[in-house]
């Protein structure tokens, strides 16, 4: 059974903000953009760095280190420097609290 862990109040979560949470030992960094939630791993697949401070631009987020493309509702690696996607994680609303789950091993 997956379980949801929350990240923000929606209230407190508006359009362009983003969070960096931990989701069963992985880091997340979960966007608003457009007022639409996305999470993804706070990882780089072509080296590793760290995500969450990348610039969002509509659906995509841009490594801060060797500007690496990323799809935001995908994970997929638009060009390169990365090759690899990225782990997607769903994410929903409920009770006016954005919440992130870690299906990766259902």
């Amino acid at each position: 059974m997956s379980l949801w862990t929350d990240v923000e109040a929606v209230s407190r979560f508006g359009p362009g903000d983003r969070r960096v949470i931990d989701v069963d030992g992985t880091q997340v960094v979960v966007v608003n953009t457009g007022g639409r939630y996305f999470a993804v791993e706070d990882v780089c697949t072509h080296d590793g760095t760290p995500l969450g401070d990348g610039e969002i631009i509509d659906e995509e987020i841009i490594c801060p280190r060797h500007g690496a493309r990323f799809c935001l509702r995908t994970g997929s690696a638009l060009g390169p420097p990365a090759y690899e996607p990225l782990a997607t994680f769903p994410v929903r609303v409920e009770n006016g609290v954005v919440q992130v789950r870690d299906d990766r091993f259902d």
